[in-house]
């Protein structure tokens, strides 16, 4: 049969119904590129635990001091009542899903039986010499289904190899190698060049050690004051700055300098690595326990929360144990507080049952509503143009509830991009800010019952993509002294 006599039937098959014609299929949005850096699957899954712990516990617990001398004689260490599962119980208290031990502070007293020193609790009177605090510690964590971070502090004021560089070096990989090795899977690592002014001089090969990390415990976050995969904040107090990157150029920080506190806060919008920021602080005025001191306030620490988690950065709240071994019941009671009010605010979206549009949208995938869906991997996309924004739309008036918190949340897989922002309820501008990051958070100055919520974004590094916007009621804000 002929080319023409095969069209003709081909035709007469359609015409009749035997045959149907093709389907134009409309073909799906692409996700937009990447900016860069975007973080690991680590450093995103350590962005979203938010809250974590750190205990303070050593022979500064038993001498009532922040800073030891390296002198101190090791049966001074008896913790009476020692029990590493009461410590998970405030890890748990505060909702924190990893909790960091500090293995060595700067005396140098160890909590672990350390085969390269006497100055241990091996020569201690606790458990006739053979406990292991690490050991109680990462057993309990474990069985709590809490993850395990550890601290070795790398000043140390009782080895004498201290100021010998190579020699100390190889004491202080040892030790790592140990901690490494010897205490199942670890999730962050904490480093420090923490030492005073008149300190002996010493340098720390932090790449070597960071490369034990990498070998021996692929898994695990490295905290450090450039990471490598998380930075130290630049203070002690609990907050970042309020434009806060989690970019920065690593080659611009030195580990232990000082004046690089403000670039760590801060961040750099076109900084080459992906290091976000970790804000530690402890929930008493020292990080040791000290009978004297008392946790800090509810309104104290919910304005920690919200200048840290707020504020694109995860809080690592620092509860220290007693001489007797044990986290006071009453600092147990103030996280058990802090965290039932963080979940009062915000187990309540006061969005839900909003509709969402925006400038623009990139396609079905990349709607406007993917805002409300409560997914991390969902999120608004708009198209390429010079005004971004999306509104929310909320029930009738009779049916919405006041609110005084505005939650936004960047979809940072892909980059961090909004650098300028501004929320509108019912056309009155209520907040502005620069960052947004993986968490926003807006606290109002009174609280409104508004029909539509408007969010303006400035983005110059790509148009912007959000993940999440949410409306909360924080009944605890009137009581905040401005």
């Amino acid at each position: 049969m002929g080319g023409a006599s095969l069209l003709r039937l081909a035709a007469a098959m359609v015409l009749t119904g035997l045959v149907s014609p093709p389907v134009a299929v409309a073909a799906r949005a692409t996700p937009p590129l990447p900016v860069l850096p975007i973080p690991t699957a680590a450093q995103l899954a350590w962005q979203r635990r938010e809250v974590i712990m750190f205990f303070h516990f050593g022979m500064n617990t038993f001498t009532d001091s922040e800073l030891g001398t390296g002198e101190e004689d090791p049966a001074l260490f008896g913790p009476a009542a020692l029990n590493a599962s009461q410590w998970m119980d405030a890890a748990a208290a505060a909702g924190a899903s990893l909790a960091i031990l500090v293995a060595k502070h700067h005396d140098g007293f160890c909590l672990w039986p350390s085969a390269y020193t006497a100055h241990s609790v091996r020569a201690s009177p606790w458990h006739s010499g053979a406990g292991d605090v690490v050991r109680k510690f990462a057993a309990a964590a474990r069985a709590r289904g809490v993850d395990t971070g550890l601290y070795l502090s790398p000043w140390d004021l009782h080895d004498q190899r201290y100021g010998r560089e190579v020699a100390y070096n190889e004491y202080y990989l040892a030790q790592l190698h140990e901690l490494l090795t010897g205490y199942g899977s670890l999730s962050e690592i904490w480093f420090d060049g923490h030492k005073e002014e008149n300190a002996t001089n010493m340098t720390y090969h932090f790449q070597e050690w960071f490369q034990t990390v990498r070998q021996l415990q692929s898994s695990s976050i490295i905290f450090s004051d450039a990471g490598p995969d998380v930075r130290w904040v630049g203070n002690e107090d609990g907050f970042v700055g309020t434009t806060c990157w989690s970019t920065v150029n690593r080659s611009m920080i030195t580990i232990g300098a000082t004046g690089i506190e403000n670039y760590l806060n801060n961040g750099d919008p076109w900084g080459t690595d992906w290091v976000p920021p970790e804000c530690d602080v402890t929930i008493r005025p020292g990080w040791f326990w000290h009978k004297s001191e008392t946790a800090k306030t509810l309104s104290q620490l919910l304005d920690i929360y919200y200048t840290s988690v707020g504020r694109n950065c995860v809080l690592l709240l620092n509860a220290p144990p007693n001489a007797t071994g044990l986290v006071e019941d009453a600092d147990i009671a103030r996280l058990r507080e802090f965290r039932a009010a963080v979940t009062r605010i915000f187990g309540t979206d006061l969005a839900e049952g909003s509709t969402a549009r925006a400038s623009s949208e990139r396609g079905s995938d990349f709607a406007a509503g993917n805002v409300l869906d409560g997914r991390d991997d969902t999120y608004w996309a708009p198209t390429s143009e010079d005004e971004y924004w999306v509104e929310l739309r909320r029930p009738a008036r009779a049916r919405a509830r006041a609110f005084n918190v505005v939650r936004i949340q960047e979809h940072v897989a892909l980059g961090q991009r909004v650098e300028r922002h501004e929320v509108y309820v019912d056309g009155m501008a209520v907040a502005r800010g620069t960052t947004v990051g993986h968490k926003r958070l807006h606290r109002l100055v009174r609280p409104v019952v508004g029909r539509t919520v408007k969010i303006w974004f400035a983005a110059r590094r790509g148009p912007p993509l959000v993940s999440a916007v949410g409306l909360h009621l924080d009944p605890f804000e009137a009581n905040r002294a401005r």
